[in-house]
């Protein structure tokens, strides 16, 4: 069997920088097909704050500046007034002592306030000026937290839906498997439909209402001493395409032990992956209880405790936040 020939080697590789949930602010939320109580803007307007101490003329380059900013940390943030259908940040700014707060306020498309962080303590002579590199700082700075606090506003949005995938089971469409010899496609395939659906996801096999998609790719590579290495990746898209992670199991094999018939290997292979892939979606859905970033490196690798969990991040571009 696969497995038992030689130790199994399963690598886990998690998307974890942003993720699927939460998407604070992004337009469509239709990658997992979500309903939300308040669905957010498609974009967060950044005005040119009115109280925030700063001399005339530098209030839009403010605005402009933290915009920018902001959308380093992959949230459509625009400068300029709020639409009506728009969240908005509102910029202030207080003094304490010798020193400026710089202080940051999420209004959404009602008028409610959402949120509120603030920035690190500016001597108040360099606020005054007003330089772009004191206002550049100043924003660089603050833009990671307010970033959270939008993630932080969309969890609890998300986590308030009985509908969201905080609150039900993911529907994963798991497409054919590709690229296995003899009749490795089809028994891999129908045992990872199993074993995934014994997990605890909506397992179907077409793309309608699907919130996650997870193709098996197969390669079997010639390698020395009348061997083949099997290599198998399981990868964990968005039903828009977006890749979410992977899980890919690597083992060496006499050449040509699988041209045929897979039997039992099949069982054992998806009964190891359908782990990793279920794990990946409950990092993606939020049901792992723990944050999504930093991911947990201590952790074991389901049934091989001797061999650490290996988990890498990617950014994925055209995401909000983290």
């Amino acid at each position: 069997m696969l497995c038992r020939l030689t130790p199994c080697l399963l690598l886990l590789l998690l998307l974890t920088s942003c993720g699927d949930l939460p998407e604070p602010f992004l337009g469509n939320p239709g990658p997992t097909g979500r309903l939300l109580a308040q669905p957010p803007a498609a974009r967060l307007a950044v005005p040119p704050p009115t109280n925030a101490l700063l001399p005339d003329g530098a209030d839009s380059v403010m605005a402009n500046t933290l915009a920018s900013a902001l959308q380093t940390q992959k949230v459509p943030a625009i400068a300029g007034p709020a639409q009506k259908s728009d969240w908005k940040l509102v910029t202030s700014a207080r003094l304490q002592g010798l020193s400026v707060i710089p202080e940051f306020t999420v209004i959404d498309p009602s008028g409610a306030e959402r949120g509120h962080a603030e920035g690190v303590a500016v001597p108040a002579a360099a606020w005054s000026i007003a330089s772009a590199t004191t206002l550049q700082a100043s924003v660089t700075e603050a833009a990671p937290r307010i970033a959270l606090m939008l993630t932080n506003i969309e969890t609890a949005i998300e986590r308030a839906n009985p509908n969201s995938l905080y609150n039900r089971p993911a529907r994963v469409m798991v497409a054919d498997v590709k690229g296995a010899p003899g009749d490795g496609d089809r028994a891999l395939t129908d045992q990872m439909r199993l074993r995934l659906a014994a997990l605890g996801p909506e397992v179907q096999t077409t793309l309608t209402s699907a919130d996650f998609v997870v193709d098996g790719q197969v390669r079997m590579v010639p390698i020395a001493n009348r061997k083949q290495r099997v290599e198998i990746e399981w990868i964990v898209k968005s039903a828009a395409g977006d890749e979410r992670g992977r899980v890919i199991q690597l083992n060496e094999i006499p050449a040509g032990s699988l041209s045929r018939n897979w039997g039992d290997v099949a069982v054992e292979v998806a009964a190891e992956a359908a782990g990793g892939v279920n794990d990946v979606l409950k990092r993606q859905t939020g049901q792992t209880g723990k944050p999504q970033s930093p991911v947990d490196k201590s952790a074991a690798l389901r049934g091989q405790p001797g061999n650490p969990l290996l988990e890498g991040a990617r950014p994925s571009a055209g995401r909000p936040a983290r």
